[in-house]
């Protein structure tokens, strides 16, 4: 099981994005970057180039908490609404996510570490895609 420290730190992201719905490809390049804001929190930024299809890139960023909890982290919004969960070992699904009328549900693969990915699965009225994210520590960082 992973801890808190084993997280901290930069990381390089490549995210694949399938969209079904609305027919597209996208690619993401960027970096992750998990911070420690208190004892058992650490501040998740991600900031990065997305391109879907052959358009232009535009700037593309979020923000979370991760909080360590026992054997679970729980993510929150960077306003601290709930998110999900999830237990940082092995290859795990999370919590589903329900946000309005799209479903969100997530895995997360530690089996490489310390690379690690995630597969979000998002089903909707209005959306229908997969995004997989492969993350790679930056040595030095």
């Amino acid at each position: 099981m992973f801890a808190q420290s084993d997280f901290a730190g930069a990381w390089r992201m490549t995210r694949h994005i399938d969209d079904r719905f609305a027919k597209q490809r996208g690619v993401f390049f960027g970096q992750a970057i998990l911070t420690r804001s208190d004892k058992a929190v650490l501040h998740y930024h991600e900031a990065g180039q997305l391109r879907l299809n052959q358009g232009p890139a535009m700037r593309a960023e979020r923000d979370y908490l991760w909080q360590f909890e026992n054997a679970h982290v729980d993510v929150s919004f960077a306003d601290g609404r709930p998110f999900h969960r999830f237990v940082p070992e092995g290859h795990v699904a999370g919590t589903d996510h329900p946000c309005g009328d799209d479903y969100y549900t997530v895995r997360y693969d530690f089996t490489k570490w310390p690379e690690w990915q995630t597969v979000w699965s998002v089903t909707g009225p209005r959306k229908d895609y997969t995004s997989y994210t492969t993350y790679v520590r930056i040595s030095g960082a």
